[in-house]
């Protein structure tokens, strides 16, 4: 419990941090996303680095730490670009985005601490839940090659629909606020409807996400500590998406070939165990080669600049 309180206390000052801190205000420039974005880096490397100094297993739970980190990283981004599909379907204004995006991150740890909490008490009164995860896992990697646009619906969205039978929705965004008052009747705003979809959203990648971890360890801390750090910066880095899509046309397959290189190693377990050492080898190969195939593509690729302004696009 010392360890959830201390980690839970960590994450609402690096949020305030964050909040009080990031282009608060004002939108941010790229320089800053890109500054912002190595800093969090930087943090979450530093906070692998102290389990080497507080562990007496500081070696282990430091690759295993990293390993997850990166899973989910890499997983975020997709989360990241859902976030910017649903901002240009409500046609929420950039000035208010920010603050949707901190909501969402903070729903998302909230979301992913409980399914943690919840996959490994299955885990441990069922053994078999690790091959369901396998599979999961598998599902997600479909999901990603079909691309991330088939799988945003708001229209469709069970929490989106809920929203808008139990509160009137006003027909124009009223600043920044996601209620309202109008003659006596509580209004929601787009800004909340919005707000819903993204944690409908969470509550889909938590699901989605969370067996990547356990694919590589059960221990629920040092999940949740890689997902809390892999979450913080996603509003940095949300400035760096549309340069991100544009050079790296096969980010998409690489995170889904990752994904199922993952659950091969999970439905595998009871055959061989893989080490966390060799895991974090094989995500970081993994990523090497998608990202180089990506530019040499793009070298070879007499549209490619047309391309590239068609993927930014798709997220604009």
């Amino acid at each position: 419990m010392l360890a959830w309180a201390a980690l839970a206390a960590i994450t609402v000052l690096l949020l305030w941090v964050d909040l009080h801190f990031f282009a608060r205000g004002r939108e941010p420039s790229f320089r800053e996303g890109v500054v912002w974005s190595i800093g969090w880096l930087i943090v979450s490397m530093l906070a692998g680095v102290s389990l080497l100094l507080l562990d007496t297993h500081g070696l282990d739970d430091f690759v295993t730490y990293t390993t997850v980190y990166f899973v989910e990283r890499s997983l975020s981004l997709d989360n990241l670009f859902v976030f910017v599909l649903l901002f240009a379907y409500f046609g929420v204004p950039t000035e208010y985005r920010a603050r949707l995006l901190f909501y969402g991150i903070a729903a998302a740890l909230v979301l992913r601490g409980g399914a943690i909490l919840g996959g490994v008490a299955l885990l441990h009164e069922l053994h078999f839940f690790i091959y369901v995860l396998g599979v999961l896992l598998l599902v997600l990697a479909y999901r990603i090659l079909r691309g991330v646009e088939e799988n945003v619906d708001p229209d469709r969205n069970f929490i989106v629909r809920l929203v808008r039978r139990v509160f009137p929705v006003t027909g124009d965004f009223e600043g920044k606020r996601l209620f309202v008052r109008r003659e006596g009747t509580r209004f929601v705003t787009p800004l909340f409807v919005c707000l819903a979809a993204i944690v409908a959203a969470d509550i889909a990648f938590a699901v989605d996400s969370i067996p990547a971890a356990f694919a590589i360890t059960r221990d629920s801390v040092l999940i949740w500590m890689a997902n809390i750090f892999a979450l913080l910066g996603l509003r940095a880095l949300f400035v760096l998406v549309e340069g991100l899509i544009r050079r790296f046309r096969y980010l998409d397959e690489t995170i889904a070939i990752v994904l199922a290189l993952v659950a091969a190693k999970l439905l595998l377990e009871d055959v061989y165990k893989v080490g966390p050492e060799l895991t974090l080898l094989v995500v970081f190969v993994a990523f090497s080669i998608g990202i180089a195939a990506s530019l040499w593509a793009d070298r070879r690729d007499p549209d490619a600049q047309a391309k590239r302004d068609e993927r930014s696009k798709s997220i604009a």
